[in-house]
């Protein structure tokens, strides 16, 4: 569906993009994860056909954007950062604006735009001015403005911040909908949680470059950091612990009445461990599974943490 080819971005001394590349399938909801500042809008822009890379190519179904930008501009969504409505306007009448601009018109237009508002849960507020809206509310329309025209490829660009909890859950629901009928998204966030929930794929993004890309579990698994499992226990016999630590050798730490254990595969683990605690009659008060996530993958790949 879409293939990027070492972007490059300058602007004057500050490097944007440094040689990005990246594949995303049809029906993929791929996400671009890096804090402010680490290119993810520049790659939006580039790829959507807002700005021009300083060298590199993009692909839509092997055809080159430089060369078919028209052709390209008719498949693409884009959600920006920046809310792009008129205030002065109200629901439908900027849904209206921006249709038109798409070559929509008519029965098919408004019954599109009746469509995506009740998507998005903003039917009864419709012929309401944009400015009388929410923060989220003129998220959603922004939303909306970009599936008019049945996009096959939608770039969402930080869709969610600076929104009340209600709308963002929405949002994620509209999303998933999206995703369900097989719609392309490219979806930006520096928000771990997001990408968690939303994203086929991840890309890791920093200074420009993507510092690693995969599934969360390829992502987790190209990771040295472990899973930790906590075993917490009441009242147990010092001796019968030490005998499990060192049954276990190096993964198990004794830390008074906890055992903790370092892995790969907790889902394999674990159940011999509670088998080896039960043998030994040891009575397991509590378990906690601390998983390795976005957040800590981050962190060891740009020793920083990604709200920085």
């Amino acid at each position: 569906m879409l293939k990027a080819s070492k972007l490059s971005k300058s602007y004057k001394d500050i490097k944007a993009l440094s040689e990005i590349s990246l594949e995303v399938k049809k029906g993929e909801l791929y996400g671009l994860l890096g804090p402010n500042g680490a290119g993810k809008s520049t790659c939006i822009n580039i790829l959507s056909s807002l700005i021009k890379p300083d060298s590199g190519e993009v692909f839509y179904d092997g055809k080159s954007l430089a060369k078919n930008q028209k052709h390209c501009r008719k498949i693409l969504g884009v959600v920006p950062q920046e809310i792009a409505l008129y205030e002065d306007l109200s629901a439908v009448e900027n849904l209206v604006f921006w249709g038109k601009l798409y070559g929509k018109k008519g029965k098919v237009l408004n019954t599109k735009i009746d469509e995506l508002l009740h998507m998005l849960g903003l039917y009864d507020r419709r012929k309401h001015k944009v400015k009388t809206y929410s923060g989220g509310m003129k998220r959603r329309i922004n939303i909306a403005a970009a599936l008019l025209h049945d996009p096959e490829i939608v770039f969402m660009d930080e869709p969610t911040v600076g929104i009340d909890p209600q709308s963002r859950n929405l949002i994620f629901e509209v999303i998933e909908e999206l995703h369900t009928r097989g719609l392309t998204m490219i979806y930006t966030t520096h928000y771990m949680e997001e990408a968690e929930r939303l994203c086929d794929r991840i890309g890791i993004i920093d200074e420009g470059k993507i510092l690693s890309e995969g599934t969360l579990a390829d992502l987790r698994k190209a990771s040295s950091i472990k899973e930790e499992i906590h075993l917490q226990f009441s009242n147990p016999e010092k001796n019968e612990l030490t005998t499990l630590t060192q049954k276990h050798q190096h993964n198990l730490i004794l830390n008074e009445h906890e055992l903790i254990l370092s892995s790969n595969q907790s889902d394999v683990d674990l159940p011999v461990l509670i088998q080896d605690c039960l043998s030994s009659q040891l009575k397991i008060e509590n378990i906690n599974i601390s998983n390795v996530n976005l957040e800590s993958i981050f962190l060891e790949l740009t020793g920083k943490s990604l709200r920085d």
